[in-house]
């Protein structure tokens, strides 16, 4: 849907055609609107030192400042400073700065700084792009974009890009980070509030629930779906006092853990949900170790709510291609309102009662199998 969007923004944007030649110079060009200033009528035919419009003005290329208070447009170059207060749009490249407390346009190269209350478009960008809803770069882009909303590279990008919602580009040497969804053919590094979407993922993904990829060694989210990957579906038995189904998911070495189940240990039942991320070492053929860390909440659905935050050491040893068997030790921490913590364990080394809120640590261990997918 972007790269359809961003395709008839490209055809729009790209598509007229206006011919001036320059004919003239002028050391400053003053007025209130076009065809009202020192330019008169003639302004698209000049290159000028200093121009500045009350309203809006026009001009063939700009060599140091162009200020407007509502919008200018370049029909060829402009070099330095552009400020607005609605919109800059230079036909051809700008070599500098553009502000505008709206939009800022430049129909090919931006080298330098495109900065506007709400977008900015670029054919190209060596610089920085910051948008206070969204940046859009159709061809080569290099440098920084940072929107509020989205950041949409069509072709490929090198550098970072930041935004509040999304960023899309096609293969993205760097960075980027938004606070939902970032998508991307090839990337370097992909970190999400929610979800990640690329092919080959040469470095990290970290997401808030789900990394998808084709190849990702070091998918950091408690689910991974990973074409090249490995899925498991277990049972895990945590102290001797919980069960669960889990399903575990990643790479060659990071991967994601998730669980549901039931504390059996309790007076009252005790209902369990487990999230969490891991790590495989691996020490011989069938033989690995793996390192877990995980957040697990306890609640009857009434009153009683417990978190539990636990690190685990379990070795694992394969049989065969489909099943593992792991078991370990474990160090835990639970915290609770209003309750003393018995419901969870009764072998805490320590333990306090403060203020309505139970705190407590105790060693543990987990152990089960997994049925890899």
């Amino acid at each position: 849907m972007t790269t359809k969007i961003a395709g008839l923004l490209a055809a729009l944007f790209l598509s007229s055609t206006i011919n001036a030649q320059p004919r003239k110079f002028a050391a400053a060009h003053i007025g209130l609107v076009y065809p009202l200033s020192t330019n008169g009528a003639t302004a698209k035919e000049y290159t000028n030192g200093f121009s500045l419009h009350a309203i809006g003005g026009i001009s063939y290329n700009e060599t140091s400042l162009c200020a407007s208070g509502v919008s200018s447009y370049v029909f060829h170059n402009a070099d330095g400073i552009m400020l607005a207060g609605f919109s800059n749009h230079v036909r051809n490249e700008m070599n500098g700065g553009q502000l505008a407390g709206f939009m800022n346009t430049v129909r090919h190269n931006t080298r330098g700084l495109q900065a506007a209350g709400f977008m900015n478009l670029a054919g190209s960008v060596n610089g920085a792009q910051l948008g206070g809803f969204a940046n859009i770069v159709f061809e080569y882009s290099e440098g920084i974009q940072g929107a509020g909303f989205i950041n949409l590279a069509v072709k490929d990008f090198r550098g970072m890009q930041v935004a509040g919602f999304m960023n899309s580009a096609n293969n993205v040497d760097g960075l980027q980070m938004s606070g939902f969804i970032n998508q991307a053919k090839d990337a370097n590094v992909q970190i999400a509030g929610f979800i990640n979407i690329a092919k080959e993922v040469r470095g990290v993904q970290v997401a808030g629930f789900i990394n998808i990829a084709d190849s990702c060694d070091y998918p950091i989210a408690p689910i991974n779906i990973l074409k090249r990957g490995q899925k498991s579906l277990g049972v895990t038995v945590y102290d001797g006092t919980t069960t669960m189904a889990t399903f575990r998911s990643g790479g060659r070495v990071m991967y994601g853990v998730v669980g549901a189940g039931y504390h059996h240990y309790s007076k009252t039942p005790l209902y369990a949900a487990e999230a969490g991320i891991g790590a495989h070492i691996n020490i011989a053929k069938g033989f690995r170790i793996n390192l877990e860390g995980s957040a697990t909440s306890y609640t009857d659905f009434t009153d009683e709510i417990y978190l539990k935050s636990s690190f685990r050491i379990m070795p694992a040893l394969s049989f065969g291609k489909k099943l593992e068997i792991f078991a370990g030790p474990s160090f835990n921490h639970v915290n609770g309102d209003d309750h003393n913590g018995d419901e969870i364990s009764k072998n805490y080394v320590w333990s306090n009662y403060n203020w309505g809120t139970f705190n407590g640590l105790y060693f543990g261990f987990a152990g089960g199998l997994h049925y890899h997918l």
